[in-house]
């Protein structure tokens, strides 16, 4: 069922509706923090809290996470002004009884007082709802109604969303019907998994807003571009090293390098690893000549301590982990250009290079350090070898590490420790005095801030990035020590000091260059070319400020014309179902378990992106998976595509007709042109997220397209009604071929099968993404086999997983 004025402004569901009433009559903005809650409402809230209100079996769980993520994390609740999200967020929660209800508040406060705040503002929205014109449209024909309000008030519905208006003013009934009402929102999903199905699922529809919203100008546009032949895609030799043209988009993407002895977990993934093999298939399908470059972090603390632990030496602790973690991308299709290791002789000749390059500078300090010593070991304790007590006295996490807090975040000194240990022995260390090398931060300070403001006014960094940077420069550099009492490590170079190696966070990031160099003896092409090469890096935001700071200061402080980075994409943490990943607890999913999941590696990657933390922390959720999973690709997506070349094979004997375009299928190549401006606006801006949600939307207005043309009854009509119904097809598989397009950077496998079904061959010309909509296969074209592209996830196998990967309480 959909929503639509009387001006013939369509909405997918109540949520949308209710967004669009607050824009218009509030003035509400744009405001990426709200879609986000009412996307959380819908996927995640509403079904937790109907099922434990209803017949159907569910663990009490199953609402209380849900109820602490939004205790927790719910700031909108502190806004002053009634939002979009607090309607709709409060309506849910007005759907429990009088004693769950009650119960719910005095165990949850915050959520108590946002409610109860709430209760009075909502009478003026009810009333601006009132004054809104809305009609219902059903399967089975549309029926207008003048009440608009007294029709949606009337009785439950099978979509939630369509109770969101009536739950402000009354309760809806629980038990029987709320389980009813479950058993045939299931049935009816399942209804749509059925070939050729003739009705759209609402799932399906355009998310946003409604549809064809475009100017008569903006039409005739788009319609030129459409009738020009896109740019094909430069091929690209593999025996052939990537280097920088002239002329072109130059793009350096890098990963954060993963510590080889960790297996990377989901948030490892999302954080770093899989955002930048997103990122860099996206500039290639864009047509930018782009090198992207990771490899795994080997020198250091934590290897010197996973090689006592397994009793073996450092390299062979990094030639046992460098081949799993190359494992774990390879299963998840993360496809670097090259995959190094820090542990080589290139990283000594740079990193020793631009230490001598900063000394002659008279950036390098020396001074003595007092650090934690180990009577029982024998030994000056590394960061990694001490945990303790966090000396912030608002934090005093008891479990911090000798370098940074994990919950607070604050990068410490280890003697600072609350009654530090020692991690090997686990016996307590004595302060000592050692002689060590620092950076000379302040020193660079001016320069580096002059650096950051002009690199975050022309490039682009996230607002996390950006704002973490801001607190070190406002807070002011202080000189940082760069060499560690260690022997695994890039050796330190200076007479008097040459037992000691340089710091890991000194080190590792001059790991980009040094693999590149292994990549390519002409690397500085890429590393010394500022003028040609824009540099793009990714990862989590405990690592930014050794990439917005520390290294380059490194960089500039040497005056050698570095690469520096311009766009950095550094994003908050995913959490698993609300707590933390632990490997020793075998809490959540790292990387070497997921293929044993039975869940396809495009599955993986499409959550993983739908949910990637670019604005908050995020949460990883099985419930979540499959619900995205069903309705998102089963309903939406594959549900499109399988359509149209269904369509197409029974009806034109897979051979796409002639194409004469009318007005609605005018609308839509101008719908998809503006939707594709979109997509590439965020995506360059490296809002990933945000781009895979533009595909989803592109193939909702697909479904809706085909809903409207109904080429299934036409083609049996009159002659122009087959011509129409041709072009219908036409124009569907067109778009199908841009969606596979599109899907490559987040869904390389399943691309590939689009293509297939769509009888693109490997040798077939690519096509540049360019921001237009063009007609890619001609009339004559003819595809393959229709194969339905994704099946569902049963809520079964959710809570196997759910158990498999629980932990150790």
């Amino acid at each position: 069922m959909h929503i639509q004025t009387s001006n013939g402004n369509e909405f997918a569901g109540v949520n949308h509706s209710v967004r669009y009433l607050f824009r218009k009559h509030k003035n509400e903005s744009s405001d990426i923090n709200i879609d986000q809650w009412l996307e959380w409402e819908t996927s995640v809230f509403q079904p937790a809290l109907l099922r434990t209100i209803s017949s159907i079996p569910s663990d009490d769980n199953d609402l209380q996470a849900p109820l602490k993520h939004l205790n927790q994390y719910g700031q909108l609740t502190n806004n002053e002004n009634l939002t979009s999200a607090d309607v709709c967020l409060w309506a849910t929660l007005s759907l429990l009884d009088d004693t769950q209800r009650k119960k719910l508040l005095n165990t949850y406060p915050n959520i108590s007082k946002w409610y109860n705040d709430r209760a009075i503002s909502l009478k003026s929205f009810v009333q601006k709802f009132q004054d809104m014109n809305i009609k219902k449209e059903k399967t089975s024909g549309k029926t207008d109604k003048t009440n608009s309000q007294q029709e949606i008030a009337s009785k439950p519905k099978d979509d939630h969303q369509q109770q969101v208006a009536t739950k402000a003013q009354k309760q809806p009934k629980t038990g029987d019907q709320s389980a009813q009402s479950s058993k045939k929102k299931e049935k009816t999903q399942q209804q749509h998994q059925t070939e050729n199905k003739k009705d759209v699922n609402p799932a399906a529809v355009a998310p946003d807003e409604f549809l064809f919203t475009q100017t008569s100008e903006q039409i005739e546009a788009s319609i030129r571009k459409w009738n020009i032949n896109a740019e094909i895609l430069s091929t690209i030799n593999p025996n052939e090293k990537i280097k920088p043209k002239s002329g072109v988009k130059n793009v350096l993407v890098t990963s954060a390098l993963p510590y080889v002895n960790n297996v990377p977990h989901l948030g490892n993934l999302i954080g770093s690893l899989l955002s930048a093999d997103v990122f860099a298939r996206y500039c290639r399908i864009r047509g930018y000549n782009t090198l992207s470059i990771c490899g795994t972090d080997e020198y250091g603390t934590t290897t010197e301590t996973k090689a006592l632990e397994e009793g073996c030496t450092p390299q062979q602790i990094c030639d046992k982990y460098y081949k799993l973690h190359c494992e774990i991308y390879d299963w998840f299709q993360i496809k670097f250009d090259y995959f190094g290791r820090t542990s080589t002789k290139k990283q000594t000749e740079i990193a020793q290079d631009i230490f001598w390059k900063l000394h002659n500078q008279g950036y390098i300090l020396k001074d003595k350090v007092e650090q934690l010593y180990c009577a029982k070991c024998k030994r000056f304790l590394a960061d990694r070898y001490v945990a303790g007590t966090c000396p912030d006295p608002k934090c005093k996490f008891p479990d911090a590490r000798g370098d940074q807090c994990d919950k607070c975040g604050k990068l410490i000194n280890a003697v600072e420790l609350i009654q530090p240990t020692c991690q090997i022995c686990k016996n307590s260390p004595e302060i000592k005095q050692s002689d060590h090398l620092f950076l000379d931060l302040p020193k660079l300070s001016d320069t580096v801030r002059s650096w950051f403001e002009k690199s975050v006014t022309t490039g682009h960094w996230t607002n996390t990035a950006k704002t973490i940077t801001e607190a070190w420069l406002n807070e002011g550099l202080k000189p940082r020590c760069i060499s560690r009492d260690l022997k695994w490590g890039t050796p330190v170079p200076l007479e008097g000091y040459t037992d000691k190696v340089f710091y890991v966070w000194f080190d590792a990031p001059i790991g980009y260059i040094s693999i590149t160099a292994n990549y390519t003896d002409e690397w500085k092409q890429w590393w010394h070319n500022p003028e040609q090469v824009e540099l793009y890096q990714f990862m989590a935001k405990d690592n930014v400020p050794f990439h917005s700071v520390i290294f380059p200061s490194c960089l500039l402080g040497t005056n050698d014309n570095y690469t520096i980075v311009g766009n950095l994409s550094g994003i908050d943490y995913l959490n698993y179902e609300d707590a933390k990943f632990s490997k020793s607890r075998g809490l959540g999913v790292f990387g070497d378990h997921a293929k044993d999941t039975d869940i396809p590696v495009d599955i993986w990657r499409f959550y993983l992106l739908y949910i990637r933390p670019e604005t908050q922390d995020s949460t990883f959720s099985w419930e979540d998976l499959a619900m995205k999973n069903n309705s998102e690709l089963l309903n939406n997506l594959g549900n499109f595509v399988n359509r149209g070349l269904s369509f197409c094979e029974k009806i034109f004997n897979g051979q796409l007709p002639e194409i004469h375009l009318d007005d609605l299928d005018r609308k839509l190549i101008a719908q998809i042109t503006h939707e594709l401006e979109l997509y590439t606006d965020v995506m360059d801006k490296t809002r990933l997220r945000d781009g895979l949600k533009s595909i989803l939307k592109m193939s909702g207005y697909g479904n809706k397209y085909l809903q409207l043309k109904t080429p299934w009854i036409k083609c049996k009509g009159t002659e122009d009604e087959k011509k129409e119904a041709g072009t219908t097809i036409s124009v569907a598989i067109n778009l199908v071929y841009l969606l596979s397009v599109l899907l490559e950077p987040y869904m390389p496998l399943t691309s590939l099968t689009i293509e297939q079904q769509l009888n693109i061959s490997h040798d077939s010309p690519k096509y540049v993404v360019d921001g237009a909509f063009h007609c890619y296969l001609k009339p004559g074209h003819k595809i393959g086999q229709a194969v339905p592209l994704f099946k569902r996830i049963e809520k079964a196998t959710v809570e196997q997983l759910r158990q498999r990967f629980s932990g150790k309480q």
